[in-house]
């Protein structure tokens, strides 16, 4: 950062995650504690490109983010979803094949 640039804030508000076809032995919470904690990790590593084109950009949907795993370890779970999630926010969702 330079000397006269300011740090910017970034924030990430998702009003609501549905997961379906998972296991009942998947902890909705202990899912969402580990997609908080990547998705922070992530976003202040690599900030998030499609936020830099100035203040207040909103993103209402993501769409063509990358598969999940099939996984029944909510901390893995969570982690992946971040990573899909901040790749739709990156501008990166699905690779073509």
């Amino acid at each position: 950062m330079g000397l006269n640039e300011q740090p910017r804030a970034v924030r990430v508000d998702i009003g609501e995650l549905a997961l379906s076809g998972f296991g009942a032995g998947i902890d909705p919470d202990r899912v969402s504690a580990a997609f908080q904690t990547e998705l922070a990790r992530l976003v202040r590593e690599r900030g998030v490109p499609l936020a830099a084109a100035g203040e207040g950009t909103a993103i209402e949907a993501l769409s063509d983010l990358p598969p999940l795993p099939a996984t029944t370890s909510p901390a893995r779970l969570g982690e992946a979803l971040a990573r899909a999630v901040h790749a739709g926010l990156s501008g990166r969702g699905r690779e073509e094949t």
